[in-house]
């Protein structure tokens, strides 16, 4: 039986890809829980269709993500946090305060996507950050923490 998943099924492919399964693999399990439907000739069709469609968005998407990344790779962010006498920061630094300076610069980027050197910085000093804008564009962020 030939068919086309609907979403990733490990050991059998990922989301839209044509396979051959056993008939009651996919008469019994995948088609009736949605996991993939029939690959008929016009399920076919339609199917090659929302690829070419999804590739023309997604290319106009990671233009959008590239031309971010030249922005944002100029950029230097200055946070300040409350430290002691010996330069250590009361609390942390984590990836919401660089979501805010870069919101504060234009960029609308979520906390998820930023990526620190270790999971909290707890000491003044320069850093860099990677931002995941696209699944295929990633850019690193310089960012300096100064006590206040």
């Amino acid at each position: 039986m030939i068919i086309i998943l609907k979403q990733d099924m490990p050991g059998i492919g990922s989301k839209d890809d044509i396979v051959t399964v056993k008939n009651g693999y996919g008469r019994n399990f995948l088609i009736p829980k949605g996991f993939a439907i029939l690959a008929t000739e016009s399920a076919k069709k339609m199917h090659s269709e929302n690829l070419r469609q999804r590739a023309h968005k997604e290319s106009k998407i990671k233009e959008e993500a590239e031309q971010i990344a030249t922005q944002i790779a100029d950029l230097k962010i200055t946070l300040g946090a409350k430290t002691s006498s010996s330069g250590k920061i009361f609390g942390s630094v984590n990836t919401i305060q660089i979501a805010e300076a870069l919101k504060e610069k234009g960029f609308d980027i979520d906390r998820k996507n930023i990526n620190l050197p270790g999971d909290q910085i707890k000491e003044v000093g320069n850093y860099v950050a990677t931002v995941k804008l696209h699944k295929e564009v990633k850019v690193d962020v310089q960012f300096e923490i100064v006590a206040e």
